[in-house]
């Protein structure tokens, strides 16, 4: 029986219960409400998650310490929480913790100093720079100077110098400046009528107030997001919060323009490079429901949103949306858990969608909306495939067929922009030795080292181990005898700098933009003209827009096909056609070359014919008669630790006891192909069931049943998008 003086309060650390603890009388606490509790020697936040259960004698318990000052933490947040520790087998704790990730939120916001327009003549004599910062400040809306600097682009010391000459004056602020609301009635995009057909449909699910699901399948270019900003703006009519979830690398100032261009303001953002101070403001933003769109990376999901009413998944089928360390989710599929539960609409968009997303869509469950031509009157690029078996580079050291060379050459002389993509940091896969054969290996992983020109190193991929480039080899002492094997962006590169010496060129990789800002000048650079040939990864597959790219090369389509992976050619399949989508956005025809040495299976096919549907269905029909998801369920289970033979023996008991049966399987233990990461020996099992199955009460009752070590870690994935 719970008592009202004591109060069941959640931690965020990995514990899978909340604990009771007392209610002193000057506090008044209920369900939901921000506390600080004593744990141990510490004083930690921690969230109200019911009565108390009344089972520990009061005079043993702990008191609440205080209570900070924010609205509860949603009913139907909580209930998410709950719900996503039950699926992914995490402590609810630990789930917590993706909610509070930014303790200092909660304490109460210092004084800061804001600046506004000050007296001085602004008529004349301002450097553009200058310029775009009264601008900005003509709203009147105080701001720090990192925030004004960050909006007009900007350095702070801009802002120092008008303040120095009177152009600005400081206020002092005791909460942070409030947040500008998106402007809902600002005049959007002129539609064409399939968009304005589309936009009008999602509208309606907003303005409808309960949950329904759509997918906005529209090729690239089609102008998907000026649709789905429609819905936005509805949202925002009716009061509600906004979350629009991008992978990480697709969140880009092009794309923050639109919005800013829309709405006449920036959004609230949530990704890995923000600084804690702004992670503070957004998340206490969204907390006190002053910030009403937030546009974010995966973990912006598990924000305190203090009345959400859409979600938008663009780029749905990015892999990036599976979160793959600590709780193991899915950032899409747990959206539209949210949506389920807090009874409101979620859109996902695409032009490559997922299977499970199509199949979703085909069978009536989402609503379909497409928009199979592309905006403003551009084409589709032309797609042709180079058998490299037959039209080869001109030697082992070179990696551009003689046609690809020549498409760039024609199309740099037409003033035009040209993108060689190959998805592999670095100088070369793979460094050996000539005389002896020796392969340079990570000590802590099952991998090769990298070579990075750039650093003079050999890098693992994989850990944060790195070697000096030896002289010699280290296994022969043999001199001059190590060889790099097969290209990495670098070396595309060098091949491209021997070829094409005239010409601006930029390489675009998380080696070379390791910040949003520089990824930023490095777009800019590209969207303005100043670089006539691009190298880059997969960084610049996803929701960028150069008017003058017009010729795509893929170095090595085939990267990717190798391998186990269930989703290995549907993978392959939307990133080269992510890629190709790049070209020809605007009046120029686009041309994308993809460079194979198999031409002929389906997914080359299917990506120079153009024929996704069919592709998707063959894919589906495979996935069906293997009894694969989306027609059943797994799960794998990753069983790691220091000592191998300690891992051998945990992995064979916990295989001796698996589930099996008719609906059921599990296979395994094997040596995941990762088998050595960070130092750490890994098996593998796989479970998995008829989709009827409660698959996680099964692998409960039996992981808890095997007796292991305290060294060894078993990892649960529900739902497994990686087999590494």
């Amino acid at each position: 029986m719970g008592s009202s003086n004591t109060k069941a309060v959640l931690t965020p650390y990995p514990i899978d219960k909340a604990y009771d603890y007392s209610l002193p009388a000057h506090i008044s606490v209920g369900e939901g409400d921000y506390v600080c509790v004593p744990l141990g020697a510490r004083e930690i936040p921690a969230v109200v998650w019911g009565a108390g259960a009344g089972d520990v004698k009061p005079e043993k318990l702990k008191p609440i310490i205080s209570k900070y000052d924010l609205p509860p933490l949603p009913a139907v947040h909580r209930k998410f929480l709950d719900w996503i520790a039950g699926y992914t087998m995490a402590a609810k704790g630990a789930v917590l913790k993706l909610t509070l990730s930014v303790p200092k939120a909660l304490e109460p916001p210092a004084t800061i100093t804001g600046y506004v327009l000050g007296e001085g003549d602004m008529s004349k004599g301002l450097s553009p720079a200058a310029s775009r910062v009264v601008e900005v400040a003509k709203d009147g809306l105080p701001r720090r100077a990192s925030e004004l600097a960050e909006e007009a682009g900007c350095s702070t010391g801009v802002i120092k110098t008008l303040y120095n000459k009177g152009f600005l004056k400081t206020v002092s602020l005791q909460t942070p400046p409030p947040c500008r609301v998106p402007d809902a009635e600002r005049a959007g995009a002129l539609l064409s009528v399939p968009q304005q057909e589309c936009s009008d449909a999602l509208v309606q699910m907003v303005k409808d107030n309960k949950y329904s699901a759509a997918l906005l399948d529209g090729v690239t270019g089609a102008g998907k997001t000026e649709v789905y900003f429609e819905a936005v703006a509805q949202a925002l009519r009716q009061n509600k919060q906004v979350l629009i979830l991008l992978p990480e690398i697709a969140l880009s100032n092009a794309f923050l323009d639109r919005f800013k261009s829309r709405f006449g303001c920036a959004p609230a953002l949530w990704h890995s490079s923000l600084s804690v101070a702004k992670r503070k403001t957004t998340w206490r933003g969204v907390a006190e429901g002053q910030s009403k769109v937030v546009i974010g990376a995966r973990s912006a999901l598990f924000l305190p949103y203090h009345d959400l009413g859409l979600i938008i998944v663009d780029e749905e089928h990015d892999p990036a949306y599976k979160q793959e360390e600590g709780v193991i989710y899915h950032a899409r599929d747990m959206a539209v858990v949210r949506a389920h539960l807090g009874q409101f609409p979620i859109l996902m968009v695409s032009a490559t969608p997922s299977l499970e997303t199509m199949q979703n869509a085909w069978a009536g469950r989402y609503q379909h909306l497409t928009l199979p031509m592309r905006h403003g009157g551009a084409s589709l690029p032309e797609i042709h495939l180079i058998d490299l078996k037959a039209d080869k580079p001109e030697d082992r050291q070179h990696f551009i067929a003689p046609t690809l060379q020549k498409a760039v050459a024609e199309t740099i002389e037409k003033k035009q922009q040209a993108l060689l993509f190959l998805n592999r940091r670095g100088y070369a896969p793979l460094t050996l030795c000539r005389h002896c054969g020796h392969r340079f290996q990570c000590p802590r992983c099952t991998a090769w080292l990298i070579e990075h020109r750039r650093t003079g190193k050999l890098h693992c991929h994989h850990c944060d181990h790195y070697m000096q480039m030896p002289d010699t080899c280290p296994e022969c002492s043999e001199p001059d005898s190590l060889a790099a094997c097969g290209p990495g962006v670098e070396r595309v590169l060098e091949e491209v700098q021997e070829r094409f010496p005239e010409a601006r060129i930029c390489v675009l990789s998380s080696d070379t933009a390791t910040t949003h800002d520089e990824l930023r000048t490095k777009l800019e650079e590209i969207q303005q003209g100043d670089v006539d040939i691009i190298i880059g990864t997969q960084i610049i597959a996803k929701g960028h827009h150069f008017p003058k790219l017009t010729c795509v090369g893929v170095v090595d389509a085939d990267l990717g096909l190798t391998g186990g992976d269930l989703r290995a050619t549907e993978r392959v399949y939307q990133l080269l056609h992510q890629v190709a989508g790049r070209a020809g956005r605007e009046a120029e025809q686009g041309v994308v070359y993809l460079q194979t040495f198999n031409p002929e299976t389906r997914v080359m096919q299917a990506l120079a014919s153009g024929k996704r549907d069919d592709f998707l269905e063959v894919e589906l029909q495979e996935r069906e008669v293997a009894d694969m998801p989306p027609f059943s369920r797994l799960a794998g289970i990753i069983v790691s630790g220091r000592d191998e033979s300690e891992v051998e023996q945990a992995a064979m008991a916990l295989g001796r006891a698996a589930p099996q049966g008719e609906k059921i399987q599990t296979l395994g233990p094997a040596e995941a192909p990762m088998y050595r990461l960070r130092g750490k020996f890994r098996r593998r099992l796989l479970v998995r069931s008829e989709k009827s199955i409660d698959i996680q009460k099964a692998i409960k009752h039996w992981v808890k049943a095997v007796k292991l070590s305290s060294k060894i870690r078993v990892q649960i994935d529900i739902d497994p998008q990686s087999f590494y």
